[in-house]
């Protein structure tokens, strides 16, 4: 009989599940909103592997919701149509024909490219849009920009009955105006107001960047609602970085315990940031110190 040599790594891993007990005790009922964006959608092989953590994360007790954007998708469809932009102060205008591309983009081939990649992986998803079920109600955002929302009204029921029967919702940020129109919504501004809805434990904001940087270019892994508003007011968060904090100080004045903005890209963020000490990228939340297993 062959004897088998204890590999480190093997050791290292069963280390890695042995100290990630309490997180997984801690996360337990949990829900958690992912927003899904960049590079985690860029590749066959970056969709499966954030498939594979959705379903493992499910698998131990969390209630995943993924809210997904898609801008490039849309942008190229757009550009095969010969469909041309208009842009004010650097923003799309959403006309009728654009918002029916989205549409088309956001709720049928990235929503379901990645229904099915979690399908691939065991689990149980099911795409919707925030018109569904009037799940996210939308005012017009600017009228020089068309079709774009801002969500005022939100019904989550249909996202926790979906949790309750153990299926994975997969959202497109896509609302209903009160007169019937369709509006384009911001993907990060949807999870925000989705996880806000469902007073989520943790809203995930997956980016193509590692975090909030602080003046000398280190990232911060802990921040409150305080520290980044002076960081805003002095100039160090700013350009893409400012929408995604006021999504995180919205969603958490809304009822979610805390926000993270963590890069998309690294390997198995997700479960980095819920399943072990350090964490991933940037907790933001109404007291500073990094989460541990009994907060």
């Amino acid at each position: 009989m062959k004897k088998q040599d204890m590999n480190r790594d093997w050791i290292a891993t069963a280390r890695t599940l042995s100290q990630a007990l309490p997180y997984l005790q801690r996360y337990e009922g949990a829900t958690v909103v992912i927003k899904l964006g960049g590079h985690a959608m860029g590749s066959d092989e970056a969709m499966e592997s954030f498939a594979r953590d959705v379903v493992l994360m499910q698998q131990v007790g969390v209630k995943p919701v993924i809210v997904h954007g898609g801008g490039p998708m849309i942008n190229k469809l757009l550009a095969d149509l010969g469909i041309q932009s208009e842009f004010v102060n650097g923003k799309r205008v959403t006309d009728k024909a654009t918002v029916e591309v989205v549409e088309m983009v956001l709720s049928g081939l990235v929503n379901k490219r990645i229904v099915q990649a979690i399908n691939g992986q065991g689990g149980r998803a099911v795409g919707i849009s925030g018109k569904d079920a009037n799940l996210m109600i939308c005012e017009q955002t600017n009228p020089d920009l068309g079709f774009v929302g801002t969500p005022v009204e939100m019904d989550p029921s249909i996202v926790q009955e979906l949790g309750e029967e153990n299926l994975i919702p997969v959202i497109a940020p896509v609302g209903a105006g009160r007169g019937g129109e369709t509006y384009n919504v911001n993907g990060d501004t949807a999870a925000g107001a989705i996880a806000g809805a469902l007073k989520a434990d943790r809203l995930l904001l997956l980016t193509d960047v590692s975090g909030v940087k602080g003046a000398d270019g280190e990232v911060l892994t802990s921040l409150n609602s305080q520290q980044i508003r002076k960081l805003t007011d002095e100039g160090v968060i700013a350009g893409g970085m400012i929408p995604k904090t006021e999504t995180a100080l919205d969603a958490l004045a809304a009822g979610v315990r805390a926000v993270v903005i963590l890069d998309g890209r690294a390997p198995n963020a997700c479960l980095l940031e819920l399943y072990t000490e350090h964490g991933a990228g940037s907790l933001i939340r109404d007291s500073a110190p990094r989460v541990t297993a009994d907060s």
